[in-house]
Formats: structure tokens, C-alpha cells, sequence
């Protein structure tokens, strides 16, 4: 679920794991270069994301006339890990990152990180009605449900799902976060190793 990691290490991790894996970046590529009208998109994610140039790659394939203009936004990560997705500040440094974008008259924005959807509203409102938004990690939502009814593989209500989340960071944090992206809490426990 991580633009970063699909950007830097996929195509590794797909040599070394014998399951299907699907990344990000390809699924978001793709709607971006389907949506676009005026074949200028920007790129907004890590500085890793934007500097990989996986982005620009993968939308060339689908039509090599479109630009792509990338724009680093290291803070959005700690703002949406805050919870301050609806701030003054969040919307203030999205214009700030994102004036450069709108100059260029890009028609749609790939939100290249799976945090900066959390952030939806305040990017919306820096760029204005006249700018696709497009969340990678929803249009990849979308293939793996493809997937796994095509490989007969979904779970279609026959129980309450079961949800196991492994986070690398603070549990209580990573609850917080669950609530306010999936409207729900889910019980967290810590695993010591």
C-alpha cells in the first residue's frame, strides 16, 4: 500500500515472494492518464515517490505526449499523522506545495502517497474544481477486488471480516488514524519481538 515502497522495491520483492503482488503506482498511473484532458498531471508524494520517476514512466505507456510534474510534500505525512486534516496549517502548506502544480495548469493530481487522501479536503480546496484528484491506493482497492473475483478467491459476507494490522509505529496512533480513514475503531495490540 505504500507509494515509496512500490516505487523503490516491487519489482525486487516480486523476485523474491512466490504470491501475486500488486503495487500502487501502476493503478494510479493508469486512471491519471486515463483522466486527464489537457495531458498535464501532477505528482504529489514523497521525495522518494516523486524522485523514483516510476510515476512519468508508467503514464508514458499509456500516452507519451503527457507531462508529468512532480512535487515533493514531506510535511503532509506528519500533518495527516496528526490528525490535522481539516487545519488551517494542512491548508496552507497545500497551497504552498501545490501553487507550483496549478502554475503549470495541470488538470489532475496523483496523490502518490497513501496518507495524503486523509488530506483529500485541504488539497482539494489548494487546487480548486477544476482538478482531477486520484488516489492510487483506492484504484488499487479496485484490482485486487478484480483479482480476487476473477480468481475465485473473495469473501462475500459469509462472516464479519477479520482485520490483523502489523504497523511499524505507534498503535495508538495507528488507531486514530483507522477511526478517522475507515469510520470504525479496531482493537490494537502491541506484539514484542
Amino acid at each position: 500500500a505504500c507509494n515509496t515502497a512500490s516505487a523503490l522495491a516491487l519489482e525486487e520483492i516480486k523476485k523474491e515472494i512466490d504470491i501475486p503482488i500488486i503495487g500502487v503506482v501502476e493503478p494510479g498511473a493508469k486512471v491519471a492518464a486515463s483522466v486527464t484532458k489537457n495531458k498535464k498531471i501532477g505528482l504529489i508524494g514523497t521525495k522518494g515517490t516523486v524522485h523514483s520517476k516510476l510515476y512519468p514512466e508508467i503514464i508514458h505507456r499509456y500516452d507519451k505526449e503527457i507531462q508529468v510534474f512532480g512535487q515533493p510534500c514531506p510535511l503532509f505525512v506528519p500533518l495527516a499523522e496528526e490528525g490535522w486534516v481539516n487545519e488551517e496549517i494542512t491548508l496552507l502548506t497545500a497551497k504552498k506545495y501545490i501553487s507550483e502544480l496549478t502554475a503549470k495548469n495541470i488538470d489532475t493530481i496523483v496523490m502518490g502517497c497513501t496518507h495524503y487522501p486523509l488530506l483529500r479536503e485541504c488539497i482539494k480546496k489548494a487546487v480548486g474544481d477544476n482538478v482531477t484528484l486520484v488516489d492510487p491506493a483506492y484504484e488499487t482497492a479496485l484490482v485486487l477486488k478484480d483479482y480476487l473475483l476473477k480468481n475465485d478467491m473473495a469473501r462475500l459476507k459469509e462472516r464479519e471480516p477479520e482485520n490483523e494490522f502489523y504497523v511499524s509505529d505507534q498503535t495508538e496512533m495507528f488507531g486514530r488514524i483507522c477511526r478517522q480513514a475507515l469510520g470504525r475503531n479496531f482493537a490494537t495490540r502491541v506484539i514484542n519481538i
